[in-house]
């Protein structure tokens, strides 16, 4: 060992480990000064800017040993004895510095040892969540790699919106929203607050452009432009709802995304490379193989979730990211980390809005611009740091220390107890009715309410206005970009479907191969053997008892798919309707994909039923007619399907669909053959309408054909008829339900 005498530091054994951690960085060693403080993460969850990279690195200089204190940093100890051992032999100014779980996870001796600014920037931030790395093994986590956002300058003037409640006798309008004034800039996080129906969520799909309806008036614009179409493969939209497949992992969500959303100019390798970065980014590369999970399935952590949800639109690199309650359901923590994270992307060029429903101090000082509402109305709008010297302008302080957004949501809600009330509120009591006051003397939230209005918009609402007509400082080529009334397609549309039906078989596997609905098909098809165990059809009795089980065969695989069926738009409506809204693909590919994606799961099942039912019943045993049998009960159960499908993409209710659907089969039952022989002339076309009729009629023709012309009542003829309605219940249903989705989609405005 030698000493240093210019810096007083030691040269310790650690030098060789020193070199080498040098030589993974490529950086040289120096004995100089190494950057000074450390400054630790609050569990932000990703950074995505090389700004907040920087700010989020670990350091300590041993020229400036002092570790604590005024940075407020944490020396830990390392796991390895070797360096426990080099700590020992360095003098007292040298430290020590192990990254915890919460940070980059770099271990490393900071004996003179400086790493390069760019290595630092370009290196991984971390996450509460991550695993700490071996930079020696060079596992190095990737920056996004994103193309230069497009600037957008929200801004929108006096925003208003009315509902229309239809009653028995007459009509009522509502007014959700009222006079509403605001903007964002880019670089910058916009919260909008304010209690439990103030109107947030709906301003929020209003600026979105998830609302298009008659009874909105104000102005709302984009670099100056009105919304158009184009902005929709620009804005990122995160609702309060996690809508995602459980059955997917993450990894799979993020990457159909990616597919699905991102440019075409960029190839299949490089989409599915921007998911494994955002992933990394996110901090979710150890749940990355986890499935999300449901209400009946087990998944990822509900902060996991938010941020896959949030990862599933900054996976575009949008300019507008608007987010509804992005913290609902989170501990303080993981909130905190989530709202950490929007300050990064705000950073990298991008406008973000959110609402906020109760933030804890911490992430209430992390918002730019704050949106205060009170019953749909602008109680304050400015900068989050000076809301609470507003309020103090106006009279209302708070008379104890209480957390600022707990402040201002008492406001909103015209409480005012612990809060002192201005002199002009006070005379206003006195001077009204009695009727106005509580019986503390204190003024009413009504007239709390109106006092504050009224104070906004005579001291700060006209100033605030003048600042939004100043024009935006952005080029006129960049501001008609916005206005393009084009749709921008990430994918084909033969890309689309095949994206589409692999998303969809991957995500029903489990529900159709669940050992509940194999035992059901098997053990109903075991039953159906052993009653009809090797039946003769060479006696009349035993032919009857065999068109009993044709029928019967005929009947259960066309109500098990149409009860199945029913399930699907209404279960994914709200998918369908966030994914059409972001422009995702178009309607007709996801409609094919997913009827067809059905298709090869549906048809496992009836080749096990029948593989039991044929040979233990002693039908005809040669391949022509078990094949035959087969194509008929496929043909049934695709034809079945379409009018589950049908029925569910109309009503869009689960209740009122199995309520139809089960009136609907019990009909075609009935009407199917075996029951009734002779129905009477005027409803005799029930017959011809249903589908048991049909396959019935072509499993007697398959199976005795060469016995008799007739069987109970039912004449045997060439099936062309049978097998041509059927084809026509097959496509016929299926457009009835595309044309009711159309609607859906018509109606929504998305």
């Amino acid at each position: 060992m030698e000493k240093t005498s210019s810096s007083g530091l030691t040269r310790t054994k650690s030098d060789q480990l020193v070199e080498t951690l040098a030589a993974a960085f490529k950086s040289p060693v120096s004995s100089g000064e190494a950057p000074a403080g450390m400054v630790s993460s609050d569990g932000g969850g990703a950074t995505l800017s090389r700004k907040s990279s920087r700010r989020l690195l670990m350091a300590a200089s041993p020229g400036r040993s002092s570790v604590s204190g005024k940075n407020n940093t944490h020396i830990r100890k390392s796991r390895s004895a070797q360096l426990k051992l080099d700590l020992d032999e360095v003098s007292s100014g040298a430290a020590l510095s192990r990254a915890s779980s919460a940070s980059l996870g770099f271990s490393f001796s900071f004996t003179g040892f400086t790493v390069p600014a760019d290595e630092i920037a370009d290196s991984k931030p971390f996450s509460d969540d991550d695993i700490p790395e071996d930079i020696e093994a060079g596992n190095h986590k990737p920056k996004i790699q994103t193309e230069p956002t497009l600037p957008i300058y929200l801004k929108f003037t006096d925003v208003s919106y009315k509902v229309i409640i239809k009653g028995i006798a007459s009509s009522e309008e509502k007014e959700i929203l009222n006079g509403i004034t605001g903007s964002v800039n880019p670089g910058e996080v916009l919260a909008l607050m304010g209690p439990s129906g103030s109107g947030k969520t709906t301003l929020l799909n209003l600026l979105g452009g998830r609302l298009m309806q008659p009874t909105i008036s104000g102005l709302i614009t984009y670099n100056d432009q009105p919304y158009s179409k184009f902005l929709k493969s620009k804005i990122g939209f995160v609702t309060q709802d996690d809508v995602l497949f459980p059955h997917l992992t993450v990894k799979e969500t993020l990457t159909y995304a990616a597919l699905l959303r991102l440019p075409k100019t960029l190839t299949k390798q490089q989409k599915e490379k921007r998911a494994i970065d955002v992933i990394y980014e996110l901090g979710l590369e150890r749940c990355q193989d986890t499935m999300i999970g449901g209400s009946f399935v087990r998944g990822v952590s509900g902060g996991e979730r938010k941020r896959v949800c949030i990862g599933n639109e900054i996976i575009i690199n949008p300019s507008l990211l608007f987010l509804d309650e992005p913290t609902s359901g989170l501990d303080s923590t993981t909130a905190l980390r989530i709202v950490k994270m929007l300050q990064d992307i705000a950073e990298a060029g991008k406008t973000v809005v959110t609402t906020i429903h109760q933030p804890s101090s911490r992430l209430f000082h992390r918002f730019d611009k704050l949106i205060l509402l009170g019953k749909g109305s602008l109680l304050y709008f400015g900068k989050a740091s000076e809301a609470m010297v507003y309020f103090s302008s106006i009279g209302c302080s708070p008379l104890i220390a209480m957390n600022p957004a707990e402040f201002l949501l008492d406001l909103a809600n015209g409480n005012i107890n612990d809060v002192s009330v201005p002199s002009e509120l006070q005379d206003r009591v006195q001077m009204e009715n009695s009727d106005n006051e509580t019986r503390n003397g204190k003024p009413s939230p009504a007239v709390v309410h109106e006092y504050l209005v009224e104070a906004y918009e005579t001291r700060v609402a006209d100033q605030e206005k003048k600042k939004i007509m100043a024009p935006i400082p952005l080029d006129e080529e960049i501001k008609s970009k916005v206005s393009s009334p084009k749709r921008q397609w990430g994918a084909s549309w033969w890309e689309q479907y095949t994206i589409l039906f692999s998303r969809g078989i991957k995500e029903r596997r489990h529900d159709y191969f669940s050992w509940l609905r194999i035992t059901q098909v098997l053990s109903t098809a075991v039953i159906l053997g052993l009653l009809w165990w090797r039946s003769d059809s060479k006696s009349p009795k035993g032919l009857q008892d065999q068109a009993g089980l044709l029928f019967f065969i005929a009947v259960f695989w066309g109500f098990f798919p149409v009860f199945t069926a029913i399930f699907t738009f209404p279960q994914e409506r709200a998918m369908l309707s966030k994914e059409r809204a972001a422009d995702m693909y178009r309607l007709s590919a996801y409609f094919l994909a997913r009827t067809t994606s059905d298709l090869p799961l549906d048809l496992l099942l009836p080749i096990l039923f029948l593989l039991v039912v044929y040979f233990m019943t002693g039908l005809r045993l040669s391949a022509g007619p078990f094949f035959l049998s087969m194509l008929i009960v496929f043909l049934c159960i695709v034809a079945a399907q379409g009018l589950g499908l049908a029925i569910g993409a109309t009503l869009m209710d689960l209740k009122r669909a199995t309520t139809l659907a089960s009136v609907t089969v019990m009909t075609f039952m009935l009407a199917g053959g075996y029951f009734v022989k002779k129905v009477p002339v005027f409803i005799s076309w029930i017959r011809y309408m249903s589908f048991n009729y049909h396959t019935y009629k072509l499993l007697l023709k398959v199976q005795y054909e060469q016995i008799t012309p007739t069987v109970n009542g039912i004449r045997i003829d060439s099936g062309l008829t049978e097998v041509c309605a059927l084809v026509a219940m097959v496509f016929g249903y299926r457009l009835l339900a595309y044309f009711s989705l159309r609607r859906m989609k018509l109606q929504s405005g998305a």
